[in-house]
């Protein structure tokens, strides 16, 4: 049988030292989408283990998307959806306070982030859609003044669709959930915020894109989102 040039491991019963020496395989040798992996015996006889710890390493890989079987060719690599997997974590419900705090943050960071994106992507389509969400916020709310988590959502998740970042749109989709509990359940007195400095509306910040005013949009979101920084930043869950 031939030699596929891996160093064989001195503890043999351990799975997670066999799936770090196959990725490390992987990366040395620059395999890239598309290409054979060796068989589960070469596997095994170069690593000096068992075949089904190989298969069970294997199953790993498999589970995240790094590997998939093809009729014919056995085992190739493929391109993991790394999103797919966190949407898997996040909806087991079972991450705590500490880490939804985080998400909750990285939520915010990835909002005031993408705002090159949105003055570099939007288009007239996108504004007039806008005003159509932020006329509707108006009609239904006189005081606009007043924090909405709904509004907030219809907003910020056209915001996130303009910025045409599909990886974008899709931590938007799976962070909305824990958005929305953290600010329900975890942060106090969501409803009465007084803001510290002048109030930025859903209204000046459309304005502020129809003007292509990146650097009054960008000062106006930080003021808008004070709310849930001042939050994050002085709050113990």
């Amino acid at each position: 049988m031939k030699k596929i040039g891996i160093a064989p491991l001195t503890n043999l019963s351990l799975v997670d030292k066999v799936e770090i020496r196959i990725n490390n395989y992987i990366k040395e040798n620059k395999l890239k989408v598309g290409d054979s992996i060796p068989k589960e015996m070469e596997f095994a006889e170069a690593l000096g283990v068992s075949r089904t710890v190989i298969r069970e390493a294997l199953s790993r890989l498999k589970t995240i998307g790094i590997v998939e079987s093809k009729k014919h060719k056995g085992m190739v690599l493929s391109q993991p959806d790394f999103i797919h997997n966190f949407e898997k974590v996040i909806d087991t419900n079972l991450l705590g306070d500490e880490t939804l705090k985080d998400i909750f943050e990285l939520r915010l960071v990835l909002e005031m982030g993408m705002v090159d994106l949105l003055f570099a992507r939007k288009t007239e389509k996108d504004l007039e859609e806008l005003e159509l969400i932020v006329s509707k916020m108006e009609e239904n709310k006189k005081d606009s003044t007043i924090f909405a988590l709904e509004n907030e959502i219809a907003f910020h998740g056209k915001l996130y669709k303009i910025s045409r970042n599909k990886t974008l749109q899709r931590f938007q989709n799976i962070l909305l959930p824990v958005f929305q509990y953290v600010h329900n359940h975890k942060l106090k007195d969501a409803e009465n915020y007084l803001y510290s400095k002048k109030f930025i509306s859903h209204r000046e910040l459309l304005n502020f894109l129809k003007k292509d005013d990146i650097k009054g949009f960008r000062k106006g979101l930080a003021q808008h989102l004070e709310p849930h920084f001042e939050r994050v930043l002085n709050t113990t869950f």
